[in-house]
């Protein structure tokens, strides 16, 4: 438990619309139990923020080692819209201009982020655990559910209005469903709008609610997308929060490669808290 009083530094950024307290740890000086996390990402008494990222250094020859803790102060595995507003807080940490690549190591293993004028690019890890047609049904719920974990696990369903979705409902539901125990998974419900072009909601493990974004649940959502209709790469996703990313992929049946994670981070507001 860090003391009572420490000042804390962070910056505040956000990978369209989900938004993120960055911390930089590669002293090691900072030490935060889950508590703290839930208090400093809580929207009314605390900074605000849908998970916290910590730049520590790096153990397994990348650049820097990422660490991301869900809302609700739980350690998770990747974090892709997380992954963009690492890669582009941890280029800007040298001396002189800002790196174009960047490198760190996630429990999803080690990624990579590039920075493409006002965005920036992830090279994801492989997705693995495909389950298509599940056979999990839910009272209301038209569509088929599949899962798939890219760097986290992650349930889709095609609905044909997606506006009408009760997310927090159904979500909460497929999160803790028995067949996902005992991780349970992140869910995003998801439209096609054209070949390569869909749009998705996504109910968030460890937030516990709709996020505005989720890029690695994008990026399950457009992998789906290519299996169930045989859409090519890439596929343009649109989000709550309003903007497009955009998922590139290698697909050699039902195993992909080379998946990319494209999308704007932004920072916004650099401060200091006592905790």
């Amino acid at each position: 438990m860090p003391p009572h009083n420490m000042l804390l530094s962070f910056y505040k950024m956000n990978g369209a619309g989900n938004d993120f307290i960055v911390i930089d740890n590669r002293e090691l000086s900072v030490s935060l139990d889950e508590d703290t996390i839930a208090a400093l990402c809580d929207r009314h008494r605390g900074v605000g923020a849908d998970g916290i990222l910590m730049v520590e250094p790096a153990q397994k020859g990348a650049d820097y080692r990422f660490r991301y803790y869900n809302a609700d102060g739980g350690e998770a595995e990747m974090c892709g819209n997380g992954a963009r507003c690492f890669g582009r807080f941890a280029a800007h940490l040298g001396d002189g201009e800002p790196k174009e690549s960047v490198s760190f190591e996630t429990m999803a293993g080690i990624l990579r982020a590039d920075l493409i004028e006002e965005n920036v690019r992830i090279a994801m890890s492989d997705p693995h655990d495909l389950r298509l047609h599940t056979g999990v049904a839910l009272d209301g719920l038209a569509g088929d559910v599949h899962f798939i974990n890219t760097g986290v696990p992650h349930v889709v369903v095609f609905v044909d209005e997606l506006d009408e979705v009760d997310v927090q409902k159904y979500g909460t539901l497929l999160r803790y469903h028995e067949a996902f125990a005992p991780a349970g998974t992140n869910v995003n419900f998801a439209k096609v709008l054209g070949a390569q072009h869909i749009a998705v909601r996504t109910y968030e493990r460890g937030v516990e609610d709709e996020t505005l974004a989720c890029g690695t649940g994008m990026t399950a959502a457009a992998l789906l997308h290519h299996l169930l209709t045989g859409a090519a790469s890439p596929v343009k996703v649109d989000c709550a929060g309003g903007d497009t990313l955009e998922i590139g992929f290698v697909a050699e049946g039902q195993s992909f490669s080379h998946v990319t994670l494209s999308g704007p981070a932004d920072f916004v507001f650099e401060g200091a808290i006592e905790i």
